[in-house]
């Protein structure tokens, strides 16, 4: 009986293993890039809770996100902002980074998750903020 005890051991560790990351995002009710993006994190294993806000900047500001890294929705996941279209690897790359308060795609790339525009894409970079105020780029997306 005992490998049968390990196995189911190893079955129930991987269903652990499996389960989604939660992300919390902040949107207008009426954006549909934000709806893709949410669309993107799903597909990549993410469970998503959708908050429609009535004051995206009310949000932006508490959450500590500077205006020059703004975008249209705002993500949180381990207490760290996700603003814009960033895609969910560096989502993932954010989260071992316990130096940085987030990460954001400044605007509205073509191209980004959730700004798919056929095959054109504009360059763009995920850049990560440090508590003290400095950037450094997570990830870099040269375009077409």
């Amino acid at each position: 009986m005992r490998p049968l005890i390990l196995i189911a051991g190893l079955c129930a560790g991987l269903a652990q293993a499996a389960e989604p990351i939660s992300i919390d995002v902040h949107r207008d009710a009426n954006c549909g890039c934000c709806k893709a993006w949410i669309s993107h994190l799903q597909d990549n294993g993410f469970r998503v809770n959708d908050h429609v806000e009535s004051d995206m900047s009310a949000v932006k500001q508490r959450l500590g996100v500077p205006p020059r890294l703004a975008s249209c929705h705002t993500g949180v996941i381990d207490g760290k902002f996700v603003e814009g279209h960033v895609p969910a690897a560096d989502i993932l790359k954010l989260r071992q980074q316990p130096d940085l308060l987030g990460a954001a795609v400044p605007g509205m790339p073509a191209g980004s998750p959730g700004m798919e525009m056929g095959d054109r894409q504009q360059p763009y970079q995920v850049i990560g903020l440090d508590q003290q105020g400095k950037e450094r780029v997570l990830g870099d997306y040269p375009g077409n």
